[in-house]
């Protein structure tokens, strides 16, 4: 994907994998998760500063990368997407015409969008309402990171907005009580839906793969607190203050 392709904020569908199958099963009617109550106690803004303010002045348009839509996507479940729908007039289903944009890089494949979820535009920036923002947008940039033994362990990055999102670079930044609301949303998800562990799980592994590749450690937001630094070829890691974590261009 290049740096002009717009990222879609979703789990990756793909088989399930079997050595994994046995542990978690398979789900055909989803449990229904309390999108009300989970939004209530996953609100805590990532930092203590507005972010958004950080990136914006290097966007084209002024504006923050995330809220983008010619940038990234946002995704949302079925059932979320049905409370949503409820309750605000902020959000409606995604089509090509919402990123105006003639660059031509909305010429792209949705076909691995899961079947449970559906691709979502908003009024944009300007009129966000915080109370009923995705979980998409919530945990952007992150998302859990699922170990090769399918254990979460914390927090990991996406990397295709390296250059794009001031948070990656300023992962000291991240407040302990986002983490923690993040962490306890992603338990509570995984324990309803344990086959969405296993799309982050396959995520997980393609990241170990692009830092295998570029020789670099990953930055691991731990679960325990502390920050780490994890070997992408074994996921051995070592305890590292997140002010030393790489910063990236222009931030």
């Amino acid at each position: 994907m290049s740096n002009n392709d717009p990222w879609i904020l979703i789990l990756k569908s793909v088989p399930t994998k079997l050595a994994r199958s046995a542990k978690i099963g398979y789900v055909i009617d989803y449990p229904q998760l309390n999108f009300s109550q989970l939004y209530k106690t996953f609100h805590s803004p990532i930092s203590n500063l507005d972010c958004g303010q950080k990136c914006a002045p290097h966007h084209p348009h002024g504006i923050p990368f995330c809220c983008d839509i010619c940038h990234a996507i946002p995704a949302a479940y079925d059932s979320e997407w049905d409370y949503l729908k409820e309750c605000t007039d902020l959000w409606h289903l995604w089509n090509q015409e919402d990123c105006k944009s003639t660059s031509g890089h909305q010429d792209y494949a949705i076909d691995d969008l899961p079947e449970n979820m559906v691709l979502l535009a908003c009024k944009g920036v300007q009129h966000c309402q915080r109370p009923y923002r995705a979980i998409s947008c919530r945990q952007f940039p992150f998302f859990p990171y699922i170990t090769a033994d399918f254990r979460f362990i914390g927090l990991a990055y996406e990397w295709e907005f390296e250059n794009q999102c001031w948070v990656i670079s300023h992962l000291d930044q991240v407040s302990d009580l986002y983490r923690q609301e993040f962490i306890q949303t992603f338990d509570e998800l995984f324990n309803l839906w344990p086959e969405e562990m296993e799309s982050y799980a396959i995520k997980s592994e393609e990241m170990r793969a692009v830092f295998t590749l570029r020789r670099f450690r990953i930055p691991i937001l731990h679960r325990n607190g502390k920050n780490y630094l994890l070997s992408p070829r074994n996921e051995n890691i070592r305890i590292a203050s997140a002010m030393n974590f790489r910063v990236f261009n222009p931030y």
